[in-house]
């Protein structure tokens, strides 16, 4: 049973009356508009004590008209217009003269319209309905959105000029980082092909694939830093149906935007980017070039569609806040350096699952796999400077526009609409996945926070994000800032110039303390390695001396150093060891939080991953088919309260696997966890007719932890 059935078959006694209306307002002053009615609700129907009764039915009016329930927000006005309060009555005829112009706005919108989302376009402060999902026969179904259309700046001053120091400092960190990532995986498979070559009977190695290829890489990356703008174009327009985009058809979408990208260009002396579209129904934006003068914004077909006027000059704002810096040339090399082998994983997948032969498929498998493993491995040099460029986007946005609510509101569509396509679609596109690095907002993210518009509250979502104390550290490892983060930074520019915020995010009434021990045991693995360090310190004085007293002569096993990386692997494993009990605990019939319970599980700001919350969930499955999904990389859940996303580690020689259910009812048991972005590590996965599939997450961590324990001390006793 949902939170708001619970409390509705609820009655507060008269005792509990003014705690229930001061939840209630708190409620909805926090923007927990469900919340809020579930609180009021009782109180509006208990007429014993007038001034509760009275405040009970505003805020409810306020609610509803917040949730797109205008019908009964009306229903109640009407029936306070016949209080005998002056006051009452004045207020009562003017919202009920706004409810009855909303009522015939939402007649209006409810038009069908190519897009996914449609929303007013006005800036006034009035609740609408935004249109996301859609049912088996792709009928749009209204979910209850409150848009503020909060105002924007007619007059705004320039905000301060950051550093930039840091950021090109940042920009030379990641091409060293991509030209060394580059540099040891092209050594790595020479030497593997030379080794390979020695083993072989009549060949011999090949001595040039001895050589060096440092040169060569660095020549290499600077011919694609000069031509990546024309060689993207041709990428995207030969494997992604990428086509010129006319000014008069953007101007069709967005009269704004075309004046936005002259009047900033000008400005700054550059020429107009060039601008691109992608033909895919996902909303989203990139830039890539190596100078203004080169510069590509690629919009998708869905972003146009799905966004208001004021929204696209922002989000397109966006982009040009990524040209003209340091890093601009960095991350276009950054794209054309993984693609290619984004794009032999794709077409392996697309092939292998046409070709059902098994002499084929465990080939495709690996070849898959591999491509797919590289291509993180190279995207994962740039998460650092992806991840903190777009602060400065963001800000530069705002200041060309004078609209950071349009921004706000921009990204959260955004959001809206990719869930909505991975939920139509039933698996991600390949767009979303191969540019995610150059989106505006993390495709992984969107899929939860996207899903759960309209089921809650943007700002309860969103608490994780922006009162979390260890937030920052668990989002690490993202190639986006917390999406929370950027929205607060946003209200803070908006606030800055004195204009309404977009959302309003009220800091909880006290402060989210989480035990430092606990936040300790989270990154225990990681932990370990500076601990281990540490430990080798103190063996080396131990050993230099003991050496140096002649009572022992062992100092010949360190020579070489070699015992530090023993030491810190023996580290990670024992700390790996520590927090395999606390992250998969026991999970039994009795413990479990079902699948309803989503939505609140979300909304606590005070979870940490390591806070394993016990869920049975059930739903449909969707994800990439066969090949595409080898490694199980995308595999989502579609329950009734939003999409979640699932870790599932293969079990190898299995012949039954997740991806053979896609599309298909499932029940699944695991671990829910909150991060940057929530997720499910499952323990079981379960079909209608009870067939089971195992996760067996705490048996590979144990192996790891193994391996690692056994790999430092096998360094530790040879020294080598």
């Amino acid at each position: 049973m949902s939170p708001r059935t619970d409390w509705s078959t609820k009655v507060c006694m008269p005792s509990y009356a003014e705690s229930c209306l001061e939840a209630g307002l708190a409620a909805l002053k926090q923007g927990n508009y469900y919340t809020a009615i579930a609180n009021l609700e009782p109180l509006a129907k208990n007429q014993t004590e007038e001034k509760i009764y009275l405040q009970a039915q505003v805020g409810l009016v306020m609610s509803y008209a917040r949730t797109g329930e205008v019908s009964k927000a009306i229903v109640l006005c009407q029936n306070l217009i016949a209080n005998s309060s002056p006051q009452v009555q004045e207020w009562s005829k003017l919202a009920l003269e706004h409810l009855h112009k909303r009522k015939n706005q939402q007649k209006k919108s409810r038009k069908p319209k190519t897009g996914l989302i449609s929303g007013l376009t006005n800036s006034s402060q009035q609740p609408q309905t935004a249109y996301v999902g859609a049912d088996s026969n792709t009928h749009i179904q209204p979910v209850s959105i409150y848009w503020r259309n909060a105002r924007r700046a007619k007059v705004w001053q320039p905000l301060r000029k950051p550093n930039i120091i840091p950021s090109r400092l940042l920009a030379l960190f990641t091409f060293m980082a991509l030209f060394w990532t580059c540099r040891e995986v092209l050594k790595f498979g020479l030497g593997s092909i030379n080794q390979i070559l020695y083993q072989l009977p009549y060949l011999e190695p090949i001595q040039i694939l001895y050589r060096d290829p440092s040169n060569l890489i660095l020549g290499l990356f600077i011919i694609l830093m000069v031509s990546s703008p024309w060689l993207l174009d041709w990428a995207l327009t030969r494997f992604s149906g990428q086509e010129e985009l006319s000014k008069e058809k953007l101007n069709s979408y967005s009269r704004e935007t075309v004046r936005v990208l002259q009047r900033a260009c000008q400005q700054r002396s550059w020429t107009t980017p060039q601008l691109r579209i992608l033909p895919i129904a996902a909303p989203m934006i990139i830039s890539y070039g190596n100078l203004p003068r080169t510069a590509r914004i690629t919009v998708s077909q869905g972003l146009l569609e799905q966004l208001a006027d004021d929204e696209i000059a922002a989000i397109y704002a966006l982009s040009l806040g990524q040209i003209g810096r340091w890093d601009f040339g960095v991350m276009s090399l950054v794209l054309l350096v993984t693609m290619p082998f984004y794009g032999i994983y794709q077409q392996v997948s697309v092939w292998g699952n046409h070709h059902q032969s098994k002499i084929w498929r465990w080939p495709g498998t690996a070849l898959a796999a591999i491509n797919y493993g590289i291509w993180c491995l190279f995207t994962g040099t740039a998460l650092l400077n992806s991840r903190l460029r777009l602060y400065h986007s963001d800000r530069l946005s705002a200041e060309i526009t004078g609209n950071p609510n349009g921004l706000i509101r921009a990204l959260l569509k955004i959001s809206i609409g990719v869930a909505h396509d991975v939920r139509l679609k039933e698996q991600t596109c390949w767009q979303l996945e191969s540019l995610n690095l150059l989106s505006p907002v993390a495709y992984q993210h969107s899929i939860v926070l996207g899903s759960s518009a309209g089921h809650l509250p943007f700002e309860s979502f969103l608490k994780w994000e922006n009162f979390h104390p260890y937030r920052q550290w668990l989002t690490i490892n993202s190639c986006h800032p917390a999406i929370g983060d950027r929205i607060e930074r946003l209200c803070e520019i908006a606030r800055h110039w004195h204009l309404d915020t977009e959302l309003y995010q009220t800091t909880p009434s006290q402060p989210i303390l989480i035990k430092p021990q606990t936040f300790c045991l989270q990154i225990a693995p990681w932990l370990g390695i500076p601990l281990g360090l540490l430990f080798a310190c103190l063996i080396w004085l131990v050993w230099q001396t003991a050496y140096t007293l002649h009572l022992l002569n062992l100092k010949w096993i360190y020579d070489n150093w070699s015992f530090v990386t023993g030491c810190m692997l023996i580290g990670f494993s024992i700390g790996t060891v520590m927090r395999i009990n606390a992250l998969f605990p026991e999970i039994i019939p009795a413990n479990v939080q079902k699948d309803e319970n989503l939505i609140n599980l979300l909304a606590d700001p005070a979870i940490l991953p390591i806070d394993s919350t016990k869920i049975r969930f059930t739903g449909k499955l969707l994800g990439r088919p066969g090949i595409g999904n080898c490694l199980a990389q995308d595999l989502i859940l579609q329950t009734s309260q939003g999409l979640m996303k699932l870790h599932h580690i293969p079990w190898l020689g299995k012949s039954f696997n997740p991806q053979d259910l896609i599309g298909r009812q499932i029940t699944v048991t695991g671990w829910l966890r909150r991060g940057a972005t929530p997720w499910i590590d499952l323990q079981t996965l379960e079909t209608q007719s009870g067939k089971k599939i195992y996760s067996p997450h705490p048996i590979w961590s144990t192996v790891v932890a193994v391996v690692a324990q056994a790999w430092g001390a096998y360094i530790m006793l040879t020294g080598s």
